[in-house]
């Protein structure tokens, strides 16, 4: 694409050259069906648990409680849905929040069709679950909570571990969408003592269409896939060897990389939120001060509209987003910031600036330098004004 300034990698992130290259083989070469008995189908087996294996060491985890899947989508709905069937007996009560992914919350809702309890529990003005509600919450029924690790959007940190604590006092299941950590910060399931965990390749530098599950051993879940005996029984379909060997290599990257990308996205991202909010003025940052992702930034900027601003900027060879990416069709105000206290006019003034692996001080500099001209230009025919920006 150019000169393009991508700074969209919580909605994907490009496929790493060292990953593509790993998966290209089995494309063609070793293409074999890994469920075969001869040595082309070995050849693909074999790639396929060394990548299960690659996946387990970067969650500290038991390569038998990887399952892979088609994406995060299909894992995050495997853990919701599969717990709440398979333990229906116990109960018929999910606990979750209201700033969930669609694809956490969508299961919700299609559970609640389905005669299942579902309880969305607050958070406070930074993205931040309540403690004291999900407590209150929690009743004799409950079989499962479902809490994000961080917030694709606004990038909050979510204390997991806490959560997870509270779950085992109460003799229920854990399950975290970590769809936007892997790969980003430190994820170890047992330090997390979480029962399942969601996660997908192209959310960090690996392909598209694959993902995985992690199912601590003994969790009692159903299977949403039936069919042949692949994944231990557990998910039924022919593997996707090429994108299993493409998940295994961005974990190994990540494990080795990870730590010092880190701290240069951080740099970038205050790098990004003191040139905008040094030269724009009603600019309110969302998500926590401390406790959020390195690499995102969500602001809302007054009296002006969202997707104006990302058409500007696109113009500008710039590439960002307003919300998630599964919702950026939609003309409804974020229900992450609506969650969190943001008026549905300010919610429309938002902007996401996630940094990722190839991105540089000159791109974020030239953010800085072409967002205050576009806001000034639209804030001058802009419908939105002070007495308009309350509910």
């Amino acid at each position: 694409m150019g000169n393009l300034i991508y700074l969209d990698h919580n909605a994907t992130t490009p496929t790493d050259p060292r990953v593509v290259d790993a998966m290209l083989p089995y494309f063609n070469i070793l293409y074999g069906n890994p469920s075969s008995i001869y040595s082309l189908a070995g050849e693909a087996a074999k790639a396929k648990e060394a990548a299960r294996e690659s996946v387990a060491k970067l969650l500290n985890a038991k390569p038998q409680e990887i399952v892979f899947t088609g994406c995060g989508t299909e894992a995050d709905n495997f853990a919701v849905k599969g717990v709440a069937f398979a333990n229906r007996a116990k109960g018929n009560h999910v606990i979750t929040s209201k700033i969930e992914h669609h694809a956490v919350l969508n299961a919700c809702k299609w559970l609640e069709k389905q005669g299942f309890d579902v309880s969305y529990i607050s958070v406070d003005k930074y993205g931040g679950l309540d403690l004291d509600e999900l407590k209150g919450s929690i009743t004799d029924k409950t079989v499962l909570i479902t809490i994000m690790h961080a917030n694709n959007e606004v990038g909050t940190i979510e204390p997991i571990k806490e959560i997870t604590g509270i779950a085992k006092d109460n003799g229920i299941y854990m399950h975290t969408d970590a769809v936007q950590t892997v790969g980003k910060i430190p994820v170890d399931v047992n330090e997390l003592g979480v029962d399942l965990l969601s996660l997908s390749g192209h959310k960090f530098y690996g392909p598209k269409g694959v993902g995985a599950l992690f199912i601590r051993k003994g969790t009692k879940i159903d299977s949403l896939l039936h069919g042949g005996h692949h994944e231990g029984l557990r998910r039924a379909g022919t593997e996707n060897v090429p994108g299993i060997v493409g998940l295994g290599v961005a974990c190994e990257l990540a494990m080795e990389e990870r730590e010092e990308e880190e701290k240069k996205l951080e740099a970038l991202r205050d790098r990004l939120e003191e040139g905008i909010t040094r030269s724009i003025d009603d600019v309110i940052v969302n998500g926590h001060p401390k406790m959020r992702l390195s690499g995102t930034l969500n602001i809302c900027i007054k009296y002006v509209e969202g997707e104006s601003m990302l058409l500007q900027l696109d113009h500008e060879g710039i590439a960002a987003s307003s919300g998630s990416a599964c919702t950026s069709g939609s003309l409804e105000p974020s229900h992450v910031l609506r969650a969190m206290g943001i008026s549905p006019i300010l919610a429309h003034g938002s902007l996401r600036f996630s940094m990722g692996r190839g991105n540089t001080a000159r791109d974020i500099d030239k953010v800085i330098e072409v967002l205050p001209p576009i806001v000034s230009r639209l804030r001058e025919m802009s419908p939105f004004g002070k007495d308009k920006e309350k509910n």
